[in-house]
C-alpha cells in the first residue's frame, strides 16, 4: 500500500485497507498522518519537501529521499515498491486537498499499469478507481454509480455490458460519467486504456 498526502482516509472502506495492509509505504509528510492514526510506515519516500526534521530524525533508517523532480512522490514511492517486488498495489490519501494533484494522480494509474507492470487501486472515501485495457469484467452491485474514463483521445469504440447506459467511445472524460450497474457485474471492452471508478454505496433515490 501506498498512503499519499492528501486527505487521510474516514470512510470504513479505505481504513480497513489501511488496517489489513501487510506493507505501508509513505509519501513524505503522510507518514505523520499515519503515525498520529496509530500505525507506523514500512517505508517513507520523496523529495524531503513536506518532511519535518523530527520525522527525517526517528524514521531515518526507512526514509528514502529521491531528488529529482521528473516524477512526483507517488511515483517515486510507486517504482520504489516495484524495486521490492510488489505489483499489485492499492493507494489511499492520493485525491483531496488540491485538485490539479487528484487529477493527475488518478490519470497516474494507466501510466503504472502501462509502465511499470502494476495492478494499482486507489480507494477514496467515496469509491475505489482501478484501471484497464481490452475487455474486463468488474464485480459491482445494482445501483452502483460507474463512471468511465478513456485516458486518450484516439478513435476506438468502447462496448459495455451490464450498465444502464451503453457505452461507447468517449473523446470526452464527462462523457462516461455517472453510469449504473444493473447488477453484480458489468463488462467493459476497448482496446483503449481506461479508468474506472465505481462508488462503496448505492446511490440513494431523491426524496422528492
Amino acid at each position: 500500500m501506498i498512503l499519499a498526502a492528501g486527505d487521510f482516509p474516514t470512510a470504513p472502506e479505505p481504513l480497513k485497507a489501511l488496517r489489513e495492509a501487510d506493507y505501508v509505504c509513505c509519501c513524505d509528510s503522510a507518514a505523520k498522518a499515519l503515525t498520529e492514526w496509530g500505525r507506523e510506515p514500512d517505508a517513507i519516500v520523496g523529495d524531503g519537501d513536506s518532511i519535518d526534521e523530527e520525522m527525517r530524525e526517528k524514521y531515518g533508517d526507512i526514509w528514502h529521499q529521491i531528488d529529482e523532480q521528473e516524477d512526483n512522490d507517488l511515483t517515486k514511492s510507486t517504482k520504489f515498491c516495484v524495486g521490492k517486488g510488489f505489483t499489485h498495489i492499492t493507494y489511499l490519501g492520493a485525491t483531496g486537498k488540491r485538485e490539479d494533484h487528484t487529477l493527475g494522480n488518478i490519470s497516474l494509474l494507466a501510466r503504472y499499469r502501462r509502465e511499470l507492470n502494476v495492478e494499482p487501486v486507489m480507494i477514496t472515501d467515496y469509491g475505489t478507481f482501478v484501471t484497464a485495457q481490452g475487455r474486463r469484467t468488474f464485480k459491482s452491485f445494482a445501483g452502483q454509480q460507474v463512471s468511465i474514463f478513456l485516458m486518450d483521445n484516439k478513435e476506438g469504440k468502447l462496448k459495455s455490458e451490464g450498465l444502464r447506459w451503453n457505452s461507447y467511445g468517449y473523446r470526452e472524460w464527462w462523457q462516461g460519467t455517472l453510469n449504473e450497474a444493473l447488477g453484480d457485474s458489468f463488462t467493459l471492452d476497448t482496446e483503449r486504456e481506461y479508468v474506472v471508478f465505481q462508488t462503496h454505496e448505492k446511490k440513494e433515490k431523491s426524496r422528492f
